[in-house]
């Protein structure tokens, strides 16, 4: 069997979720090729004589580019059987299935990938008989990154003094034990996490240093899925290579949680944390059960440059509860806090996302705010009872848009959206000094668009 393997995109990231299922095909004696459409295009990697396209869909962003795919995939691969996987996969089966796919895996969706090969050379035109969705325990074996684009065509870390490092990319758990009620890990997870041995991580990590890795970022939802098997991991690695640096994604209760843990973590190289912050408003912090509040944040932000490692924040900005005052009490944070380098210019143009299956539908309150699912935002569509804030919403996106195209710094462009709110809310800007700026801080060259919705044509084109 000859299978293809797509990703459509991962926010610059090589990904492990298509060398981890290369590996297991490869090992049921099937050819494997492996495209990225964020660096190639369709015509590069597909041919007429696969036997299997199967599209990881990890993000939303990547599940919008599927759908605008599948077309051209069609086209060049007719004789192919279509297979969706990933996180999005079974959110958004209807859909796919209604668009010609065949086989739509999500959780652990390894063994599914060999089922359903093993299928169709048994017999070509049976029905799906995977389940769509399995949390089974699943044997990792070392992922195959062979056939994938090089490290260097992928994201950089860029350095504070402006230097580049070429970066790899790793997870050593899937799912979230937690319930963040806007994660789209949730309704496929249900508070589960799968641990991916400390072996089989070193090793793929080993493997990405020999082709190029000087920085590590590690993917897993939240790298304290496990904290005792995050410190094992990141302490053999520092024993090994002691030059190489990485970033993880921690939630902010679990900064504050375990600070002993944290400073392990900037004993062995990690120069900062993603963290998932979403608001600094409490009433929007409980109605998306984030866990923290806006003091665990401050104090969050504190330990950490007290133990010198960077934070860099992720916001939801604009949500059904966002008013003019608590988005411009939110800037007043990021400058009085001194953010301002530290935080991805994007991330203050970010629109609450609303997929299928996401657990904000749950919510009796917000049920007057959205409308019918639409296929083609592939989420619910939601309007701000003021609708001044949805207009400085597309005014900051667009801005933000043009000042990163333009080259300019994150300061520029904060000066702009800061301007711009205020003039929305009808209020005089006041001037802000480059010096509440904060210090620049290490960031990697791709920009987070997991819950913004850029277009397709602003990723790839096919």
């Amino acid at each position: 069997m000859k299978v293809a393997l797509i990703n459509p995109y991962e926010l610059g990231r090589q990904p492990f979720g298509l060398a981890e299922p290369a590996a297991w095909l490869e090992r049921a004696g099937c050819q494997v090729v492996c495209g990225d459409l964020s660096i190639q295009k369709l015509d590069e990697v597909l041919t007429e004589d696969l036997d299997v396209v199967a599209i990881y869909v990890a993000m939303h962003t990547a599940t919008r580019i599927a759908v605008e795919a599948l077309p051209k995939i069609r086209q060049l691969a007719p004789g192919a059987h279509l297979c969706v996987y990933g996180l999005y996969a079974p959110m958004n089966a209807d859909l796919f299935r209604s668009l010609g796919v065949g086989t739509v895996l999500g959780g652990e969706y390894e063994p599914g990938l060999v089922s359903l090969v093993k299928r169709l050379q048994e017999d070509p035109g049976s029905e799906q008989s995977e389940p769509e969705i399995c949390l089974d325990k699943i044997a990792f074996i070392p992922p195959d990154r062979s056939k994938l684009p090089p490290l260097s065509r992928y994201a950089s870390l860029i350095n504070p003094d402006g230097t580049r490092k070429t970066v790899g990319f790793a997870e050593t758990t899937r799912g979230c034990k937690y319930h963040c009620r806007h994660c789209p890990v949730v309704p496929v997870y249900q508070g589960r996490f799968r641990v991916i041995p400390a072996d089989i991580v070193l090793n793929d990590i080993r493997d990405q240093v020999r082709a190029g890795a000087q920085h590590i970022s590690f993917g897993d939802p939240d790298f304290f899925n496990g904290p005792g098997h995050a410190l094992r991991v990141v302490q053999a690695l520092h024993n090994e290579f002691s030059d190489l640096s990485y970033d993880a994604t921690i939630k902010i209760e679990n900064i504050v949680k375990y600070p002993e843990e944290i400073t392990v973590l900037k004993q062995t190289g990690c120069l900062f944390i993603i963290a998932a912050v979403e608001s600094v408003d409490d009433a929007i912090l409980h109605d998306l059960d984030k866990g923290h509040t806006r003091a665990d944040f401050i104090n969050a932000l504190g330990f950490l440059r007290a133990t010198g490692i960077h934070l860099s924040p992720t916001f939801v900005a604009f949500t059904p509860w966002t008013t003019l005052d608590k988005y411009l009490e939110l800037l007043e944070h990021i400058v009085q806090l001194e953010l301002v380098e530290s935080v991805a210019p994007v991330q203050l143009s970010i629109r609450l996302l609303i997929p299928a299956g996401s657990c904000l539908l749950e919510l009796d309150q917000l049920k007057q705010f959205i409308g019918e699912f639409d296929p083609a935002i592939l989420g619910y569509p939601w309007a701000n009872p003021d609708s001044r804030v949805d207009a400085l919403q597309h005014e900051i996106q667009a801005w933000v848009a043009r000042g990163e195209q333009d080259g300019l710094s994150r300061f520029e462009i904060f000066q702009g959206i800061w301007e711009r709110a205020h003039r929305q809310a009808g209020r005089q800007a006041p001037d802000l000094d480059s010096r509440c700026s904060g210090q620049p801080a290490p960031h990697l060259s791709e920009n987070w668009y997991c819950c913004a919705e850029p277009t397709c044509e602003q990723l790839v084109s096919f």
